[in-house]
């Protein structure tokens, strides 16, 4: 599909029977598509459902009014949460939702001929918004650790972990007065710590500095000296921008650090696949409950409009993103006449059942927009 024309939107909308359903379907389809390739259309089949009263419609219109947008929300926090999981292959967000769920989902939507079965789609919807909670704390929170644990091995000198830097043989261990000390030395000030460390203290060991390791700024260099000595030359040192890091060589720490670097990467690789998996399948269910709403949204909203007996054609529209002014023009004169009070009840303040003026824009005919672009990237 090119990507500049075609829209992630599309239209669901309705309007009354002529002769036959078949007919309104086939003056829209030809209204839209000969010579002016404004929308891919396509039959959106609503099961006849039950009609109960009127007041029971326009109670059920503010009900689906109110599903729609949880079930919506949770749509979006599936995706979003997918693109999180993701992280580096965002632009592959979309396309694997899409895949999984836009348009199979419109393909796979069926219905229950029964009234609405509202509390299964809420109870269902509701249990993939609280498992996408606990299931995105658990692996955030691995995530998180793991992200510390690198933060800690990052970073300048001055503050990342030294442990998988220096060696057993850099320290002179299990010694009474002797202690190694790591310092970090601005590499402008390299010459100056060559000069001077020997005599910054007393009980210095002579040529016991080497470089270890090096960042882009400094360098960080081992020193051996007597123990009662390390007060004043970490005293002295600082006079010269020489940083001794608070560091104890201690190989058993630095073994359980590592072991649970790779603990919570092996987790985090573990955990990945299986939840990729479910947020594919989870939101394919959210999403097909969520059409399914706008099917019955579609189905009050006619009745309530057109009157008993059911007889209207539901149709599925993706315009063309160049042409949308014009499709709307197209689809106007095409019901312009369903509503000749259409003035008229823009107009008035009071409350006409099944129209909700406030949440979205007035149109002759039933119309709900999808809105399949899910993702809010950040």
């Amino acid at each position: 599909q090119d990507k500049d024309t075609k829209m992630t939107e599309f239209w669901l909308i309705s309007a009354p029977g002529e002769k036959t359903c078949q007919q309104t379907w086939e003056k829209l389809h030809a209204a839209t598509t000969k010579n002016n390739n404004l929308s891919t259309n396509s039959k959106f089949n609503i099961p006849d459902l039950k009609v109960g009263t009127l007041d029971v419609l326009v109670g059920l219109s503010d009900e689906l009014a109110k599903l729609d947008a949880f079930v919506e929300g949770v749509v979006k926090k599936v995706a979003q949460y997918m693109a999180d999981v993701l992280e580096d292959s965002k632009d592959k967000v979309q396309e694997n939702l899409l895949a999984n769920g836009g348009k199979k989902s419109f393909k796979n939507y069926s219905s229950s001929s029964d009234t609405v079965p509202f509390l299964f789609v809420f109870k269902g919807v509701n249990q993939i918004d609280n498992d996408l909670k606990a299931r995105a704390s658990a692996y955030n929170n691995l995530k998180g650790n793991l992200q510390n644990l690198e933060r800690k091995n990052a970073g300048s000198l001055l503050t990342r972990s030294l442990a998988d830097i220096v060696k057993k043989e850099d320290f002179v261990l299990d010694s009474e007065y002797l202690v190694t000390l790591l310092v970090i030395v601005p590499k402008l000030n390299y010459n100056d710590w060559v000069k001077q460390y020997e005599t910054l203290a007393e009980m210095v060991v002579p040529r016991s500095s080497n470089v270890l390791f090096e960042d882009q700024d400094s360098y960080l260099c081992n020193v051996t000296l007597f123990r009662k000595a390390v007060d004043d030359f970490k005293h002295k040192a600082r006079e010269y921008k020489f940083m001794v890091r608070d560091f104890q060589y201690n190989e058993e720490e630095m073994k359980a650090d590592k072991e649970e670097m790779n603990r919570l990467s092996t987790d985090k690789k573990k955990q990945f696949g299986p939840l990729v998996r479910w947020l594919k399948v989870n939101f394919s269910e959210a999403f097909i409950a969520w059409i399914h709403v706008k099917a019955l949204r579609v189905f009050v909203e006619s009745v309530l409009r057109y009157g008993l007996p059911v007889n209207f054609q539901a149709m599925l529209l993706q315009p063309n993103k160049k042409t949308m002014k014009k499709l709307r023009e197209v689809l106007y004169d095409l019901y312009k006449h369903l509503d000749s009070s259409a003035a008229a009840i823009i107009d008035a303040t009071v409350d006409i059942p099944g129209l909700n003026l406030s949440q979205q824009e007035y149109y002759p005919y039933v119309y709900y927009k999808i809105d399949c672009n899910l993702l809010e990237f950040k």
